[in-house]
């Protein structure tokens, strides 16, 4: 046996509690973007008009702030949730930090990511819900959950599978359609943004608005969107046409459910005047739309094997001999 492959089967794969606080990063990334949501939606957005107290004089809301207060501190508090499951979680990996640095790494990024978005959060309070500062609080929530969802898959790799190189499991076109539906998501998510920056649910009643026109940002949001279903459907039909492309199946069907269910309650909350449930609920779709597009991208690109598919044996199987 060679010494790498001894390195490689040293104890320290991740273990039940790794996985579990991985799966909880994720659930708690997009848990913030929900809750976040409904600060806004409740024009809760000023309930705490300072930053990083709730008051000038207190930390904490008061009773006499009233609800919005109670909702706008919740939120706040919850950010500590965050940080306690990151710090466990690179804690977690820390002695593993050498042989698995894609966990490191990740864990990084996402505790490093808790204290960016305070600050950006505690910015938007300063600029009284600028919509631009609030548009790039979100954008960095989704970007969040698209590392947590990585983070996700490759903690159910141990370390040998975490060194394995295959064969890639899709083609260069399907590849490249992948990596073009994740430039689409991306550009649907920040226009939506924008649309929202531009429409009513602001935050707080005195919020400033971005002043563009929200019917023509509407339509600007939905060409990518109309973009990203098209390219859905020709993967769709790529991967169930072609048993090289079967580990894809799932993903893509994943994708394609949320897409479709995204842009229903984007067009029915357009047509019905808004209502704060459905804004709610698409801001949650847009959560995950953004874990199912990395979930999806993720299968198709990477040349390790996939446990979270069931593919641990198939893909050892594969395996390049040394």
């Amino acid at each position: 046996m060679t010494i790498e492959q001894l390195t490689r089967r040293l104890p320290g794969s991740p273990n039940k509690t790794i996985r579990g606080l991985a799966v909880a990063s994720l659930a708690s990334e997009i848990l913030i973007i929900v809750t976040g949501g409904a600060v806004r939606l409740t024009s809760s957005g000023l309930g705490c008009p300072t930053w990083p107290k709730c008051t000038p004089e207190s930390l904490v809301a008061t009773p006499e702030m009233g609800i919005n207060g109670a909702i706008e501190f919740g939120n706040r508090l919850l950010t500590f949730l965050l940080a306690a499951i990151a710090f466990a979680m690179l804690v977690s990996v820390w002695k593993m930090a050498q042989r698995r640095k894609d966990l490191f790494y990740l864990s990084v990024a996402l505790l490093a990511g808790i204290p960016a978005q305070a600050i950006i959060g505690g910015i938007t309070v300063w600029t009284q819900l600028n919509p631009w500062v609030v548009g790039c609080h979100f954008v960095v929530s989704i970007t969040m959950v698209a590392a947590a969802t990585v983070l996700v898959h490759r903690a159910w790799l141990d370390n040998d599978q975490a060194c394995t190189v295959q064969q890639q499991r899709s083609t260069a076109t399907v590849r490249q359609l992948l990596w073009a539906s994740a430039v689409l998501t991306l550009v649907a998510i920040v226009l939506g943004v924008i649309v929202t920056g531009s429409g009513p649910h602001a935050g707080d009643a005195e919020a400033p608005r971005n002043n563009l026109d929200p019917d023509l940002m509407t339509r600007i949001h939905v060409a990518p969107v109309y973009l990203l279903v098209a390219t859905a459907v020709v993967l769709l039909v790529m991967v169930h046409r072609h048993t090289q492309l079967a580990e894809l199946r799932r993903p893509m069907v994943l994708f394609a459910v949320v897409i479709l269910l995204q842009g229903a309650i984007g067009y029915v909350q357009h047509f019905t005047g808004l209502p704060i449930v459905l804004v709610g609920l698409h801001m949650l779709g847009a959560a995950l739309l953004a874990a199912a597009c990395t979930h999806a991208v993720y299968v198709g690109v990477t040349r390790q094997p996939l446990s979270l598919q069931g593919a641990h044996s198939t893909g050892q199987k594969q395996v390049h001999s040394s």
